[in-house]
């Protein structure tokens, strides 16, 4: 069943029922570990999923919602500078990702692959990963037994069952470690308790610093990747072609991250759990996310359940996170695995490698009130190495040579 194809009501609202618990766990935890208020955050994923169906012209089947690449600039801003300052950041990396959209749009998206090849969209979205590991490890701190109940709840479940409940490890996972964590008296319902039934969230304004501007910039980046190959896999899945539809959907991302922005929510991005319910139902109706996001804006109405969201303690929250960044570090793998990136030629390796370490180890550059770290240092590294490398090897001849004696093909002699 095609995107603009529509199921009667009943099944249509199941289906958008479907994808709400698909995007439940990975929204929530976005929010939970950067401080962010629940309920805020799936607020504006709701309105951003309506806009983005509204945007696309209802070609483009997806749910928006919280954004990964936006846990680490918004920790490290919070941290110094307060939650409003990170606010403003989520603010101007939406507005860049609608710009990006709208070049994209009218000159075509040729150029992003010229820009940001798979060796360096690979490298980006590794580094973002294991850059977050140190936080990670932080919360397993907290309360090791439940980090291990939530950690050995989502491998479990990943491999013990098929279909939704299979997609949806993460979730039941979180709900095994909060579980334990109740029974070991590590959460606080007072605030659940004290919660009206009916409200609106919390809304921050945002505020504006160019000191974090650095640290912000290289989401937009993550964002590009994330959105096209989002667009490419529904076009395989449909069997419609959407290269024209890729603007409309970069700039409806940009325009539900900016409206994040301004009332404190977490950025957005297309979402990939999504995917996995149509696979399994092949269904592609755009109306079912039209349900998801009502059902989504409707639960955020109710500041008692945004409160008992926010009472996952950090235990479950270091067991989810150990999972999911380590995901999204083996994720930028994937990307080099899928697009064939040979290894051998010393452009990419040189590359990976040394943007990786860059952010891993959390190089910091501060420059006057600017202050770039991990993540903003290792994305101007993989761009500006490997285009450097590619322009030098190109003129000089070098390209075809080996990285290492060890890279280069055995051919197999009748000694061997």
């Amino acid at each position: 069943m095609g995107p603009k194809q529509r199921l009667t009501w009943p099944r249509t609202i199941g289906l958008g029922s479907q994808h709400v618990v698909a995007m439940f766990g990975a929204t929530f935890l976005v929010p939970l570990l950067t401080g962010f208020p629940p309920a805020t955050t799936l607020f504006f994923s709701a309105i951003g999923t309506i806009l983005f169906l509204v945007i696309t012209r209802n070609r483009v089947p997806s749910y928006l919602g919280s954004s990964f690449a936006f846990i680490a600039p918004i920790g490290a801003v919070t941290a110094s500078q307060g939650m409003s300052t990170a606010v403003g950041g989520i603010l101007i990396t939406g507005v860049l990702l609608a710009l990006v959209g709208l070049v994209v749009h009218f000159a075509g998206a040729r150029w992003i692959d010229i820009v940001m090849p798979p060796a360096v969209t690979g490298t980006i979205v590794a580094l973002i990963g294991f850059n977050l590991a140190p936080a990670a490890w932080g919360n397993v701190q907290e309360s090791p037994v439940t980090a291990i109940v939530t950690l050995a709840g989502i491998v479990l479940i990943t491999v013990l069952f098929r279909g939704i409940l299979g997609r949806l490890a993460i979730l039941v996972g979180v709900l095994a470690g909060y579980a334990v964590a109740v029974m070991r008296g590590e959460v606080d319902f007072t605030s659940v308790a004290e919660a009206a039934w009916v409200g609106l969230p919390q809304f921050t304004a945002p505020t504006f610093d160019i000191a974090v501007v650095g640290l912000f910039v290289p989401v937009v980046l993550v964002l590009v990747a994330e959105n096209v190959g989002h667009v490419k896999s529904v076009a395989t899945m449909t069997g419609e072609n959407l290269d024209d539809a890729m603007g409309r959907a970069l700039f409806a991302d940009g325009v539900a991250t900016t409206l994040a922005g301004t009332g404190g929510g977490s950025g957005t991005t297309t979402y990939a759990e999504n995917i996995g319910v149509m696979a399994a139902t092949r269904v592609y109706s755009t109306a079912a996310y039209a349900v998801a996001g009502v059902a989504a804006l409707l639960l955020s109405l109710s500041p008692k359940f945004g409160e008992l969201i926010a009472t996952v303690p950090a235990g479950v929250l270091g067991g989810a996170a150990t999972v999911l960044y380590g995901m999204i570090g083996v994720l930028g793998a994937r990307i080099w695995v899928q697009n064939k990136v040979d290894f051998s030629d010393p452009v990419n390796l040189t590359t990976a490698g040394i943007a990786l370490v860059i952010g891993i180890a959390n190089y910091t550059w501060v420059v006057g009130e600017l202050r770039f770290e991990g993540i903003a240092l290792g994305t101007a590294a993989a761009l500006g190495v490997y285009h450097l490398m590619r322009s030098v090897s190109r003129w000089r001849g070098t390209s075809a040579e080996p990285a290492s004696p060890a890279s280069v093909p055995h051919n197999p002699t009748p000694s061997d």
